[in-house]
């Protein structure tokens, strides 16, 4: 069985925005998962919807909500230097609170983490971002 990374390394390069009317089905699917059925395009910030929509498929805990900062109420707290790339996320602060960002943990290299997430660069990529910006760690098993 495919740990939660390994589903959400499966759409990198896949699942991207798309402008206009013709809005990612994927996306919208990951949407969903935090009923908000009012939302019918792609172009929202939707990182937590991917991470929420990811854990679905797992059977694993969810914050249903679009907040990247709702998953530092979810499962346990792990400090960084323990964080495993089988079920954990990360949540970094990003921009004023309560904006964030939550991705999956995909490992650390030259000081800084690497999340596999959505809303990054507009689709599913895996990204570097500084250590100093993760604010919570969370293991969802």
């Amino acid at each position: 069985m495919r740990t939660p990374l390994e589903t959400a390394m499966r759409m990198v390069g896949e699942v991207q925005e798309r402008s206009g009317g013709n809005d990612d089905p994927f996306i919208l699917w990951c949407l969903e998962c935090c009923a908000h059925p009012e939302i019918v395009h792609d172009e929202i910030p939707w990182c937590s919807a991917f991470v929420n929509r990811i854990a679905w498929l797992h059977r694993l805990p969810r914050s249903k909500s679009l907040s990247a900062r709702s998953w530092l109420m979810i499962g346990t707290a792990v400090d960084i230097g323990l964080a495993r790339s089988e079920v954990d996320v990360v949540v970094l602060k990003r921009g004023v609170p309560p904006q964030g960002h939550v991705g999956w943990f995909a490992g650390r290299e030259n000081g800084h983490v690497l999340i596999c997430g959505g809303n990054q660069a507009n689709g599913v990529t895996v990204a570097s971002f500084p250590a100093d910006q993760v604010i919570g760690v969370r293991r969802l098993a």
